[in-house]
């Protein structure tokens, strides 16, 4: 793995905007992110656009190839993005989980001396592997929704919508990303397994597909979930990254069928531009059954996580650019309740082999998956933040991932430390890949070496294997 050369912050550093006038110097590999840093951090995106539409286009599409070119050689500078399918299916049957660690390691160092290095050591040294730090967003400067081929094709047939922007396009290989169109479980009819008949939901198929499994409450809930409202980059103004006017974008867009089809963007909660992380789709499933939501917001219902994205997520964070492109601002009393309830519904995958407790049958696992399950809440004391039946305990950590590295700049973004997030769910991990808040692990055995080395729990390859086994029970 290339190496990158940077100056130490030497001392404690009050604010963030003192982080984006710190100088870097990068190597070739990062030649583009020389110039630095905004040394002008802001808060507010413009509101009035002085150039054309047509020339920001042209000026874009002219630009597409190199910013993918770009993305795509840190990603392999990162990663074995090879197609290794494994033998066991996502709950769909269609699609094979990648198997195998993807992430990169320096040359001539391996995972168990990594793993046997103190945290400043390997800080020192720089050792820690790139694909373990924060991933860009493929255009990070400018960020917004990037949807995957699969989504804006089955979208432009079923609606006539498009969902390709012509600045930037998906940059994770297809078979590190979830089946699509993904299986529909509800919690309200278990007896009818997957209800999706192998479809996308859309605005246009859905009462058919759902009349006589929904209520008229949930139905309601469902058509507006599916409803394209305005966004950043898909709207009627000329600041969109879309060729002609768009509806906007829907809900479901992004959560296929209630799950996800890993659709990026950055987070709307940190500022300025530079500092701000890609956010990976998070499934939609088992909602009903937690209690805190969004990776740093930690918004208390499904209400409030609805109320928000409608009104500022969309907008990145900035009601003021809402307020122009055309926000939509649905009633809290009827429309946002309808909303809640409908996803709700969206249940997680059957886990055939565990119990009512959310531990699995020792009649139907296998000894590597009982180890596994061991290994989970014991030594690898990973149910510390994810405990059985729902696999998470609704609370925000920060696992302190900054010991590790010195902060630099990669694509655009500043790699720093993103403090408290989320703990997702693990029941039906399987189906969710890319993992971690902004995707940058491929694969569960990714996760497994990411965790091992970060919170120091030592594993031995036995009780990694076995661990990855347990958690595609789930």
């Amino acid at each position: 793995m290339e190496k990158t050369v940077r100056t130490r912050i030497v001392k404690p550093i009050g604010i963030l905007c003192a982080l984006f006038l710190t100088a870097c110097m990068v190597c070739p590999a990062h030649a583009q992110d020389a110039a630095g840093p905004d040394p002008n951090p802001k808060t507010y995106m413009p509101v009035v656009i002085e150039e054309a539409f047509q020339t920001t286009m042209e000026k874009d599409v002219k630009a597409k190839p190199n910013v993918m070119e770009r993305q795509k050689k840190l990603l392999e500078r990162r990663y074995d993005l090879s197609d290794r399918p494994g033998d066991v299916m996502m709950s769909g049957g269609r699609k094979p989980i990648q198997k195998g660690v993807r992430v990169k390691l320096s040359e001539g160092m391996t995972w168990d001396q990594l793993n046997n290095m103190k945290p400043a050591e390997i800080k020192k040294s720089d050792l820690f592997p790139e694909g373990f730090l924060p991933l860009p967003h493929v255009k990070h400067a400018t960020g917004g929704q990037v949807f995957p081929e699969d989504q804006i094709n089955e979208i432009e047939k079923l609606e006539n919508r498009s969902l390709e922007r012509f600045d930037v396009a998906f940059d994770i290989p297809k078979h590190f990303i979830p089946e699509f169109p993904p299986p529909i479980f509800l919690t309200t009819r278990p007896d009818l397994g997957d209800v999706s008949q192998g479809k996308l939901l859309s605005i246009d198929n859905y009462y058919a597909m759902m009349k006589g499994i929904l209520t008229p409450v949930q139905m309601e809930g469902l058509r507006l979930l599916l409803t394209p409202f305005p966004q950043q980059q898909f709207n009627q103004t000329e600041d969109r990254k879309v060729k002609d006017p768009s509806l906007g974008v829907s809900c479901l867009d992004c959560h296929s069928n209630g799950h996800t089809n890993a659709t990026f963007h950055l987070n709307p909660d940190t500022r300025p531009q530079a500092a701000r992380f890609r956010l990976d789709t998070v499934s939609l499933r088992g909602m009903y059954n937690q209690q805190i939501h969004g990776s740093k917001r930690s918004l208390r219902s499904i209400e409030d996580f609805t109320h928000f994205e409608q009104r500022t997520a969309y907008f990145d964070g900035d009601h003021v650019i809402a307020a122009k492109k055309g926000v939509n601002l649905p009633d809290r009393a009827s429309q946002v309740a309808m909303m809640a309830q409908m996803q709700n519904l969206f249940d997680f995958p059957p886990a055939p082999k565990l119990n009512v407790f959310g531990k699995l049958d020792p009649d139907m696992a296998t000894e590597q998956e009982m180890l596994g399950q061991e290994v989970f809440f014991g030594k690898g004391q990973c149910s510390a933040c994810h405990p059985a039946p729902v696999y998470t305990d609704d609370k925000m950590h920060d696992l302190k991932v900054g010991r590790f590295y010195e902060p630099r700049e990669s694509n655009g973004k500043w790699i720093i430390p993103v403090g408290p997030i989320k703990s997702f769910t693990l029941r039906g991990i399987k189906d969710s890949p890319p993992y971690m808040h902004d995707g940058r692990l491929l694969t569960l055995e990714d996760t497994v070496e990411f965790f091992n080395l970060v919170t120091e729990v030592k594993l031995t390859d036995k009780e990694k294997r076995a661990l990855v086994a347990f958690m595609r029970c789930l």
